[in-house]
């Protein structure tokens, strides 16, 4: 029997709020699902991406990584993982330095043997890229039972999911036992073709959307595959205040329900629906941080109409109108994706510039002349997001065949995992994996 803890998107270094505190917040996380690896003398605890936010981390963040990943190796638990999206460089990565320093092992198209189960891993891959993985990995060892591919990306059937598993697993020359997968921030788990595959989700929420409790997976390979959830009780607390409004209602409304809640130290967000009057966002926010909240964010998400009547706007065809401006301006493809990111009503403005930072690099890393001026298109042919979005930005040429050890991941296009705000020296997108 190999017991191992399934981890990952720890998101160390995301000081989330612009908020020194809960940059600590993230980092405690982690430390604390090692401390319970150590406790529970797990044969291992396997990373599945996105250990850090971004590809710089700080000096702070890597020296507490390191005392963390230290205190796993003095209690002989060894520390297997793969690159994911945020944190990927176009060289070394940050996990060949704690290999180099013995305090970790980066996973790859050769087998890490740990009792009678064999890892594999294989780090983020970009979109473009994945037409020409062979999936082609090392012989299983004759002394592993069971096996195990570690990855990072959003697949089928999940949510956000841009990645087929089924190919993964038909392709393989491997037969997994399970996948144990990063990116999606919300824990989940189906069977595809007798494999387990499952996230174990993030263990700090990294968005307001995150609203259960953060955790990881203990993953247990005797005779079958048995997945148990285990949380990370000492989080932040998130306070969630949900007010619907009715017609003649308004801001008092709003702050007697904020008042029912016990706000000290926790994140407070304050969402919105329904009718009523104007809100500004400004007074709410200062009456949850006097109540002693570490932060306060307001989220309306109600249409209030214009009650001047000597006021008339009429957009008959919004859409029309941007397709002719998009036609003029002669966008590439790359570029209306993320005009179309930057438009889109159901991305929080706390997001945007994180959503298109990722996007952007992505699609750099797929094609240089991804943002290279485009030839001028009949206004039919520029696409609302949803036909931008369901197309395939990554061309149709041939791309010759990479193997699961060629890989080298950057950071991904903007679907999922969930980030909330962003880091201002942040380097890397909405992977609901970011950031919903």
């Amino acid at each position: 029997m190999t017991r191992v803890i399934h981890t990952g998107d720890t998101h160390i270094g995301y000081q989330q709020y612009n908020t020194p505190e809960r940059r600590r917040d993230f980092l405690e996380a982690f430390s604390e699902v090692a401390d319970d690896a150590i406790a529970d003398d797990v044969d291992a605890l396997v990373h599945a991406g996105d250990l850090f936010h971004d590809r710089r981390p700080s000096l702070i963040d890597l020296q507490g990584t390191v005392e963390i990943l230290r205190r796993l190796a003095e209690a002989n638990i060894p520390f297997l993982a793969v690159v994911g999206n945020h944190e990927g460089k176009r060289d070394a990565q940050w996990l060949d330095l704690f290999a180099d320093l013995g305090l970790a092992t980066r996973l790859g198209a050769s087998p890490v043997v740990v009792d009678d189960l064999a890892l594999y891993g294989l780090d983020f891959v970009p979109r473009s890229r994945r037409e020409a993985l062979a999936y082609d990995f090392d012989p299983v060892p004759e002394d592993a039972e069971h096996t195990a591919l570690v990855s990072h990306g959003l697949f089928e059937p999940f949510a956000h999911a841009d990645w087929d598993t089924e190919t993964v697993l038909e392709r393989s020359n491997v037969a997994f036992d399970a996948l144990l997968l990063g990116d999606n921030h919300a824990p989940d788990t189906a069977e595809v073709r007798d494999t387990w595959v499952t996230y174990c989700g993030s263990t700090e929420r990294a968005s307001a959307s995150e609203r259960d409790d953060r955790g990881y997976n203990l993953v247990t390979f005797e005779s079958d595959v048995t997945i148990s959830r285990r949380s990370v009780p000492n989080t932040r607390e998130f306070v969630f205040v949900d007010v619907e409004l009715g017609e003649d209602e308004g801001i008092d409304r709003v702050q007697k329900r904020v008042r029912e809640y016990d706000l000290e130290d926790a994140v407070v967000i304050v969402t919105i629906e329904g009718d009523g009057r104007t809100i500004t966002p400004a007074t709410v926010e200062e009456l949850a941080l006097e109540r002693g909240a570490l932060v306060a964010r307001v989220n309306d998400r109600r249409e209030i109409a214009d009650t001047d009547d000597e006021v008339s706007v009429s957009f008959a065809d919004p859409d029309a109108a941007v397709r002719e401006r998009v036609r003029e301006m002669g966008l590439s493809d790359a570029a209306l994706e993320i005009d179309e990111t930057v438009r889109d009503d159901d991305l929080a403005e706390s997001n945007v510039r994180e959503a298109v930072e990722r996007r952007v690099m992505e699609l750099l890393e797929a094609d240089d002349s991804a943002f290279a001026p485009a030839p001028k298109r009949q206004p039919e042919e520029a696409n609302t997001l949803a036909d931008s979005l369901s197309g395939d930005a990554d061309g149709d040429g041939d791309p010759a065949e990479v193997s699961a050890s060629d890989v080298t991941p950057s950071n991904d296009g903007g679907e999922t995992e969930s980030v909330d705000e962003s880091d201002e020296s942040k380097e890397s997108t909405t992977s609901l994996g970011d950031f919903a």
